[in-house]
């Protein structure tokens, strides 16, 4: 039995504050049709259709240029959907692929013609790849010059992590602050760990996406902010940000995209940060 999602908030609004330039949203999911593009077996959840058709005007709102589409788990490692996504959208888009540990360098090179350059591992999702495989996949994205994506379905796992991450020969990034909750504060130990990699490696990068399922308080997640804020003061050449559209697996009441890069740009603080994590980081590590 998977869970059902509910869908966007199709009315996206316009950011108070306009995003710089060449903005990148680097975590997005698309989804569907289903009926060009099924969703696979093995997963944990069932999307609406959530097409880049969809997608693509709501970064037009927002005024973000550029993005980074992650395979979604209710596509399993069935690329398809997020390299046609990639093709649709041009240079203004790359990708983060979900294989198996069997991938072949030829599906490899395929993946990277078509705008890839990561691979994502989960210790959430059914029918993907986890951490088990990350020392081997870390080789499979060095031959290819990509890095390694970790989604975690708790903080605390970056604990044990941690000594394995350091020593990987690409760079890897977390996903969604670690998963660390916020009412659990900055001094819960994943969230510590994740501070440690990122003030005691170059390869560390953190993605600020979903905090509003994170939160222990709800709207307007005060209780993220600390997190956030400590993110970036302790390393805003390797923090990223992520609308986490179309906001897959969440129950609460649904944000508006608007609203949420809004109080990420307030987070952010000065203009140069902000520019620093939305323009500058992705370029750097997608190759824009």
């Amino acid at each position: 039995m998977t869970q059902p999602c509910q869908g966007p908030d199709p009315d996206t609004k316009a950011p108070r504050t306009p995003p710089p330039p060449l903005s990148c949203d680097t975590h997005a999911h698309v989804f569907g049709p289903r009926a060009r593009y099924p969703y696979a077996a093995e997963r944990g959840y069932t999307p609406p259709d959530c097409p880049v058709e969809a997608y693509a005007p709501m970064l037009d709102t927002l005024g973000v240029e550029r993005a980074v589409i992650v395979q979604g788990g209710a596509h399993g490692t069935d690329n398809r959907v997020t390299l046609d996504a990639i093709a649709s959208m041009g240079e203004r888009c790359r990708g983060v692929a979900v294989v198996p540990p069997t991938v072949t360098e030829r599906q490899l090179e395929a993946l990277a013609r078509g705008g890839f350059r990561g691979l994502r591992l989960s210790t959430v999702l059914k029918g993907g790849t986890g951490t088990q495989h990350l020392d081997a996949m870390a080789g499979r994205a060095r031959d290819m010059g990509w890095h390694v994506q970790l989604h975690l379905d708790s903080a605390d796992e970056l604990v044990d992590l941690a000594p394995r991450l350091r020593r990987l020969p690409v760079p890897f990034v977390i996903d969604h602050l670690g998963r660390a909750r916020g009412g659990a504060g900055t001094g819960q130990p994943g969230f510590q760990a994740l501070l440690g990699l990122l003030e005691g490696t170059d390869g560390c990068w953190v993605k600020i996406a979903s905090w509003y399922r994170l939160s222990d308080q709800g709207p307007p997640y005060a209780d993220m902010r600390p997190l956030a804020e400590a993110l970036i003061a302790a390393r805003p050449d390797r923090v990223l940000w992520g609308s986490n559209w179309p906001h897959p697996i969440f129950e609460g009441a649904m944000p508006n995209d608007g609203d949420l890069l809004d109080q990420f740009l307030q987070w952010a603080g000065d203009e140069a940060t902000r520019k620093t994590i939305l323009v500058d980081n992705p370029a750097r590590l997608y190759g824009f």
